[in-house]
């Protein structure tokens, strides 16, 4: 189980947030302004944190900031929230490296899957694992082989259009900018533009079939894989 910051100035909020994760096993730590929260960083190790955006004092985009300015910090997965639901704000966090943002008001349900992912996704990275089989749904890809399949049929994806597939479900509920994908797909400063991505993308859904309903826009910022139950 992980041990989760959660920095949320309402109390209300803050106490309902801790126990549905308590409920489940997590070890929580609950401050209320950014300059608190930058202490604690400093001083405790925290498996992910759960930043708002709208803090007294320090917002949190400043306090995300600091994160990412300090290696020792750079690479918690932070989930930022917000009451906000502006185009502008998430796109900032985003491209400043949060993970993952929540618009309240918000189930504890979504939260927890936001966080579930968030944290696969961090312990994936630290310890270095490749996987070679990634699956969601009908949608199934072997990285080793360089094969995908959809309802067991094969698809005959272009390079870019596995490289994106692959991102996806190897990060799911993840929203990513364009340009976050343009990064991971071709590696920093390739010359590709967002529309681009919006024509790869399409090809991709088109491909998918009935999955391709899987990939969601996120207008105004980016693309997320959407798990069906």
């Amino acid at each position: 189980m992980a041990y989760i910051l959660i920095v949320e100035d309402e109390k209300p909020i803050n106490n309902l947030i801790r126990k549905s994760l308590e409920k489940i096993g997590h070890t929580c730590h609950s401050v209320f302004d950014g300059e608190t929260a930058l202490a604690e960083i400093a001083a405790q190790e925290f498996d992910l944190i759960l930043l708002d955006i709208m803090l007294p004092g320090i917002d949190g985009l400043k306090v995300l900031k600091k994160i990412k300015e300090v290696e020792q910090y750079r690479n918690i997965p932070v989930i930022m929230t917000t009451a906000r639901g502006e185009e502008a704000d998430i796109i900032c966090g985003l491209e400043m490296g949060a993970d993952d943002y929540v618009v309240k008001p918000y189930s504890p349900k979504v939260l927890i899957a936001r966080i579930r992912a968030g944290l696969r996704r961090q312990e994936e990275n630290g310890a270095g694992i490749i996987e070679t089989i990634l699956q969601q749904g009908d949608i199934r890809m072997d990285t080793a082989r360089h094969e995908a399949l959809c309802d067991g049929k094969p698809l005959e994806l272009l390079a870019t259009e596995f490289a994106i597939l692959k991102l996806f479900l190897a990060n799911p509920e993840i929203v990513f900018t364009r340009s976050q994908i343009i990064s991971a797909v071709r590696g920093q400063d390739y010359p590709v533009t967002d529309r681009s991505v919006d024509v790869q993308i399409l090809g991709l859904r088109k491909k998918l079939g009935n999955a391709g309903d899987m990939i969601e826009t996120i207008r105004g910022i980016g693309y997320r894989f959407r798990v069906i139950a």
